[in-house]
């Protein structure tokens, strides 16, 4: 007689999920729902019904809805509009061009009709719950993270000479951070990609000047 060597609850999944489930469709449908609506004004029937499964299936395939979630998060960081600034951080030499890059690309990608307004991490879960306050931390967390990126490679950029001593690389990574943030919910309120690369260009004239600590343009 054969052996069944699968886990019980390896079992229950498979029979959880429909004939056919597309676990990379399922979890895409999820992302643009979440995106769209918000983490909780996204319910779990709203969900099954954008990713065309029974809860069942939803639990089985995803666990809860936060778990849910945060594989949801993942995914849109790995996807070419949640890594845009990863990206430049790795490929620009400059410190000046990779923040130049992630502004003018935000400027592009915020407000592109092709998928929902803004940054799911910024504007996914600006407004929960007492009793989803774990999302809300998870994806203030992420947003920090960006921050202490910015920071590291600007006070890189001061030991390099790229920055004047003068400068405060604390102080201009919150800056570009809450630009960021300003052009997602910008693009939430209808600005257009022309408009966000305006502020995007703004925003860089206040690089410090490295030879007299002023604005550059």
């Amino acid at each position: 007689m054969a052996t069944d060597t699968g886990t019980g609850a390896g079992r229950r999944a498979a029979r959880g999920r429909p004939r056919g489930f597309d676990r990379d469709a399922a979890l895409a449908a999820a992302t643009l729902l979440f995106w769209r609506r918000g983490y909780e004004a996204t319910s779990v029937g709203e969900l099954t019904e954008a990713m065309g499964i029974r809860p069942g299936s939803l639990y089985a395939a995803f666990g809860d809805k936060k778990t849910l979630f945060k594989e949801v998060v993942a995914a849109y960081g790995r996807s070419p509009v949640g890594a845009f600034m990863a990206v430049a951080l790795e490929e620009e030499p400059t410190a000046r061009g990779a923040l130049a890059r992630i502004l003018r690309e935000a400027a592009a990608i915020y407000p592109d009709p092709s998928h929902p307004a803004g940054c799911l991490t910024i504007c996914a879960a600006t407004n929960v719950g007492v009793e989803d306050e774990e999302v809300e931390a998870f994806l203030r967390e992420l947003r920090n993270a960006n921050l202490v990126t910015f920071e590291a490679r600007l006070r890189a950029a001061q030991r390099d000479g790229e920055l004047p001593g003068e400068a405060d690389p604390r102080a201009l990574a919150a800056y570009f951070a809450a630009v960021i943030q300003g052009m997602s919910q910008r693009a939430r309120d209808g600005a257009t990609a022309a408009e966000l690369a305006a502020t995007a260009d703004l925003a860089l004239a206040a690089w410090p000047s490295r030879a007299a600590g002023t604005a550059s343009s």
